[in-house]
């Protein structure tokens, strides 16, 4: 049997550049962060043929074509594993659709899992680019390249997207302290509201492509707010990075009229009214978790949790896409 598990992410800053339709352009960077809420893949070998697939519904098929999950499929499909008798089993801490990349997060541990099954090792490039071209090259999701990689690589680490596709990951040099800071005053809230990142990120890729002056420009400011994000986290200044996530959220309120919704909006001027300095919802907008920067993170959160919003704690996850068991 093989476990392995694939962390769940928060968007730092830069979060709309790392998508085709604008870094082949104009190069995107981002900063995002890996956090201890994972997806899991479990795998073993079957005494009987065939494909036994267990996720929000169970497939039971004789071959690769058969499968109706696509990600399923077309990594079974590139990896062509030796052996088809296998039971596939996903689990997740927190479900999808909310805002926290778990559909790079569950690509990238089913990519982790099947090569692992025939002793391959991928590094972590390798099993964000392959997650990748699953997702944006076969399945043709309008989506970026955030997710995989920082599901693949975890961490705080930005992310520079070449005009060419190529990706460049490096950790953040953050203080120990600055980390301890940011997990205890950076909080989770989850809305109630899931939605689907590529309906809301197809408009902006349309845009993009089409070469909007107006979305190039609001993604050309949201890059240098990823530059100063960095810089802010890397000089320890939590404050004005809050502030910054303000000024990031209005900016991206702009990219779409799906970005967000009058209770969103209630929500958080409320936040901002008990103790947030800034915030922002976290992926694509439109629902999932708003997350804020606190300088009164009990105020902050006995605003939100008696508006009825749920908070999830969560610490920093630096270690990636990992293999748990092996046996």
């Amino acid at each position: 049997m093989i476990i392995v598990r694939s962390p769940l992410r928060i968007s730092i800053g830069g979060g709309g550049t790392d998508l085709k339709s604008y870094y082949s352009q104009e190069g995107g960077f981002l900063v995002a962060a890996a956090i201890d809420k994972y997806v899991y893949i479990s795998l073993s070998k079957r005494f009987t043929k065939g494909l036994l697939l267990k996720y929000s519904k169970i497939e039971n098929c004789q071959t690769i074509d058969e499968i109706e999950h696509p990600i399923f499929r077309e990594v079974l499909k590139a990896l062509n594993p030796s052996d088809l008798s296998l039971e596939i089993d996903s689990m997740a801490d927190i479900p999808g659709g909310t805002g926290l990349g778990s559909s790079g997060s569950f690509t990238t541990a089913l990519i982790k899992a099947v090569s692992s099954f025939d002793y391959k090792v991928l590094r972590p490039n390798e099993v964000a680019e392959l997650a990748c071209h699953i997702e944006i090259d076969r399945l043709g999701e309008p989506i970026g390249k955030q997710d995989q990689y920082i599901a693949s690589y975890g961490g705080v680490t930005s992310f520079t997207f070449n005009k060419d596709g190529s990706v460049l990951a490096k950790p953040l040099e953050i203080e120990r302290q600055t980390i301890y800071d940011m997990e205890d005053n950076l909080l989770l809230f989850f809305t109630g509201f899931s939605r689907s990142a590529s309906a809301i990120l197809k408009d902006q890729n349309v845009k993009s492509q089409s070469n909007d002056r107006e979305m190039i420009d609001n993604l050309n400011y949201v890059k240098q707010l990823g530059f100063r994000s960095q810089q802010l986290l890397e000089s320890g200044k939590l404050s004005e990075f809050g502030e910054l996530m303000h000024e990031h959220w209005e900016h991206k309120k702009r990219r779409s009229g799906g970005m967000s919704n009058p209770k969103i909006d209630e929500w958080y001027k409320l936040a901002m009214n008990n103790g947030a300095i800034g915030g922002k919802l976290v992926g694509a907008g439109g629902g999932g978790f708003l997350m804020f920067m606190a300088k009164d993170r009990n105020q902050l959160r006995n605003a939100m949790n008696g508006a009825g919003l749920e908070e999830v704690r969560f610490k920093f996850d630096f270690e990636g896409t990992k293999i748990m068991m092996s046996s």
